[in-house]
């Protein structure tokens, strides 16, 4: 099979690759994982930057950043099910953390459901705090700093 080329492009809010990769979360968060709607599309999107990884025109990876006053915060991070353990999910998280640092921003949280903690210890991220429920799934607040 011959290897596909992957791009990693910032999705502008509203953009064509920004409703691809909305199709993704729904797909993974809302449909696999039950997350409500509400839930997902928090009306938080307009002020995040939000970043598709593409391989022959279908995204197969997303992930929005929000830039808080305090740290950068990664979230709504997801790879297409059919798509999975093929290394998107490090590269696109690998490029979001260089695209972070250049913007001048290196502390950086994230919030993990509890089987992907490990994923993100092999980025230097550390949980934190207690344990808890978002949208049903449990989670753990980790941090790089």
């Amino acid at each position: 099979m011959a290897e596909l080329a992957e791009q990693h492009i910032i999705a502008p809010y509203d953009s064509a690759w920004y409703r691809k990769g909305c199709d993704l979360r729904r797909q993974v968060f809302m449909q696999e994982q039950g997350v409500s709607l509400e839930d997902e599309f928090d009306g938080r999107d307009p002020n995040a930057t939000h970043m598709v990884s593409v391989q022959d025109g279908n995204v197969v990876g997303v992930l929005r950043i929000l830039w808080l006053p305090e740290h950068a915060k990664i979230g709504r991070f997801a790879v297409a099910q059919s798509r999975r353990n093929e290394g998107i999910g490090s590269r696109l998280l690998q490029t979001a953390l260089g695209f972070i640092e250049r913007q001048g921003q290196e502390r950086i949280m994230l919030e993990a459901q509890i089987d992907r903690i490990n994923f993100y210890e092999h980025f230097g991220f550390e949980a934190y705090g207690e344990e808890y429920l978002d949208a049903g799934i449990l989670h753990r607040a980790m941090k790089n700093y």
